[in-house]
């Protein structure tokens, strides 16, 4: 009861990142409100699933191992974790905002009335005083968003109704190891305790899960362009000194509206975060939208042509010039000295 739960994707036996970053995160949250940190794992064939979990900091485990569960549908997952909640009663429960979490957490907190924050950047816990009725809550899960077009950052409070539910961008937390030794509680779940037979009208005949291609967050050399690369073919050029150099290409959302780049190469608020060794920004002038994607990268290059831009104070190094005149030497001397 009031514990932290995490509800954990499984595919193919194995927990997704984002589920192991909230794992992470819920850690904190749980060590700041003085109680345990839960996760759920519902799939087919779990033996051994919480080896991967209680590294990361949970101290139970509740295990649903049920064919019928397998592959995700709606239906039977809603189903077991809205139960599970009813009768444990957590005060926050947190997952990935996937197409899987998109689907389920609606579902679950639309079946216990209790509200939800959808696609968070970050999480913490405070107090919020209503301004209307002057009271006063403790230990809140602050749900933080950008909201209008990643223009403002909303926090979010839900003071009344539990659990506290919210969906958090896979990339935007850290996913570490709190003890690799520590082995917690693991619960087994009586999944036909919790479903009827309406759960099950709907079957999976055949299933093909299409990979992505582009690799942004596991880069560890991001070449960014924004608006100021200028055109689509222009960022022919920053896909070559990704691929001279192993890394992959990233855009601004300017970029991304232009049509100069995919939506799935997208850094920033609205877009995918990234932890790169080297993060190369081409034509980008540094708004707070993107920079809060790229952050935390170990180096950061910028070029642009102009000396003021934001990006520059930014940077580790300012390089202040014509981008297409620069890139092509960075790649001609980058294959010279590489030999």
């Amino acid at each position: 009861m009031n514990n932290v739960f995490v509800y954990c994707e499984i595919e193919d036996g194995v927990a997704s990142d984002v589920s192991l970053e909230l794992l992470t995160k819920g850690r904190a949250l749980a060590t700041s409100l003085g109680v345990k940190l839960e996760a759920v794992a519902l799939g087919n064939n779990l033996d051994g699933i919480e080896k991967q979990i209680f590294p990361h900091g949970a101290d139970v485990v509740w295990v649903g191992d049920d064919a019928r569960l397998d592959p995700y549908t709606t239906l039977p997952h809603a189903k077991v974790l809205a139960g599970l909640f009813k009768e444990e009663r957590p005060q926050v429960a947190l997952m990935g905002a996937t197409s899987v979490g998109r689907d389920l957490g609606p579902r679950v907190s639309s079946a216990l009335h209790s509200g939800l924050t959808a696609d968070c950047t970050s999480l913490e816990i405070g107090d919020y005083v209503d301004a209307k009725s002057k009271r006063e809550y403790k230990n809140l899960l602050y749900q933080i968003r950008p909201a209008f077009g990643g223009n403002i950052v909303a926090t979010i409070v839900n003071p009344d109704c539990r659990p506290q539910m919210a969906t958090v961008r896979e990339g935007v937390m850290r996913k570490e190891i709190a003890d690799p030794a520590y082995a917690g509680e693991v619960k087994r779940l009586r999944v036909d305790d919790y479903l009827e037979d309406a759960d099950l009208v709907v079957k999976v005949i055949s299933r093909h899960v299409e990979k992505s291609k582009i690799n942004l967050k596991g880069a560890s050399i991001v070449v960014a362009g924004g608006y100021g690369v200028g055109s689509r073919e222009n960022f022919n050029l920053l896909h070559e000194l990704a691929d001279l150099l192993g890394g992959e290409v990233g855009a601004s959302r300017a970029a991304v509206d232009a049509g100069f780049a995919e939506h799935e190469r997208q850094v920033g608020q609205t877009g995918t975060t990234v932890r790169p060794k080297l993060y190369i920004a081409c034509g980008i002038s540094g708004q707070i939208q993107h920079t809060a994607g790229m952050e935390e990268s170990a180096i950061v290059i910028a070029i642009n042509t102009d000396p003021a831009a934001p990006i520059n104070k930014f940077a580790d190094y300012a390089i202040t010039g014509d981008l297409n005149a620069i890139i092509p030497k960075m790649i001609q001397y980058y294959k010279k000295n590489s030999k």
